[in-house]
């Protein structure tokens, strides 16, 4: 595996500059990293450079690493050129498996065979995945959420022919550039975080098939309910209070009779003619005349300011090793 130390990582190959390897690139050259980056759409060049442009007073408002800047970018036109000098590289292609299997081929054969390779897939396993590559044991699934250069957790997980020691080794690279890795012991179809809101989202789609609730309503309860109390604790730890003193323990005897009753359906509904245009009329209302644009600024405007709070709180509960929180720059 490599012999350079997770935390001496200077230059980052990024392959795939949509909105995920575009918010990846971001939050690698707020880490004050060199970034190089490849994708083959004629408009990836100028949306990434608009990407830059918009986003880096954010990024140098929540903090910078030293040495950051938007110039240490480079964009090439070859892939091989974007990854060749790379300490590691993250891939972004779409999330299509026979693409992202020609992806991580290619770039296995242009990379040095001890440099990490992480794939950004939202799903796919990454046995399924590295079958094509030459060099699969430093192949390894680094699932970020959007956007990237903003939310903290990165799911970390290797597939049937990854090494361990790429695994760790990325676990401690993104724990250095303040991420929070999450290093999962096995492959599971989603991961962790999808599946948990993939079960939401069928359940929302649900309701909204059924008449049952708008989309205003869906994103109300969550936005101004359960969702505060997750922003820190997480369910599971959430329903852990709601037994009082006596913890889970009271929850799941007093209301486990009630997982028998018949609220959820965790099948997804056929995606109707019908369905899409609700879900969507619904979303129109709620960004009330507002483009994707300003309602991803409003986003992160947000999230800038919560993410310091959630530190100052969160740091009386344990946080793992590898998940320590950076030292230099403030998220």
């Amino acid at each position: 595996m490599t012999s350079i130390q997770p935390d001496q990582v200077r230059r980052v190959g990024v392959v795939g500059a949509g909105v995920i390897g575009g918010g990846w690139a971001l939050h690698y050259l707020r880490m004050g990293l060199d970034v190089d980056v490849y994708d083959p759409a004629p408009a990836a060049r100028p949306d990434l450079l608009r990407m830059r442009e918009a986003i880096w007073p954010l990024m140098e408002r929540i903090g910078l690493a030293a040495g950051a800047s938007p110039d240490r970018l480079v964009i090439h036109d070859d892939l091989a050129a974007a990854v060749s000098g790379a300490d590691v590289v993250q891939e972004n292609a779409p999330e299509n498996a026979s693409i992202k299997r020609e992806v991580l081929a290619d770039i296995d054969a242009a990379t040095s065979p001890e440099v990490v390779i992480a794939s950004s897939t939202s799903g796919f396993a990454m046995t399924l995945l590295q079958t094509d590559c030459v060099h699969p044991g430093r192949c390894v699934v680094g699932h970020p959420f959007n956007p990237p250069y903003l939310i903290p957790l990165v799911e970390v997980v290797g597939g049937e022919q990854t090494d361990p020691a790429a695994v760790n080794w990325l676990t401690a690279f993104y724990a250095a550039v303040g991420k929070r890795p999450l290093k999962l012991d096995r492959e599971l179809p989603g991961f962790v975080g999808n599946r948990l809101q993939e079960a939401m989202w069928r359940e929302a789609l649900h309701m909204v098939a059924a008449g049952e609730a708008t989309v205003e309503e869906i994103d109300e309860s969550i936005a101004y309910g359960p969702g505060l109390r997750w922003a820190l604790m997480g369910p599971c730890l959430t329903f852990h209070l709601a037994g009082g003193p006596q913890g889970m323990a009271h929850m799941l005897d007093h209301f486990g009779a009630a997982l028998l009753e018949p609220w959820t359906r965790l099948t997804a509904p056929p995606l109707t003619a019908e369905l899409r245009q609700r879900m969507i009329d619904g979303c129109e209302r709620e960004a009330a005349g507002r483009s994707v644009a300003d309602l991803e600024k409003l986003r992160d405007d947000f999230l800038a300011e919560l993410l310091p709070l959630i530190d100052r709180f969160s740091a009386a509960q344990p946080v793992p090793e590898a998940a320590q929180p950076m030292p230099d720059c403030q998220r």
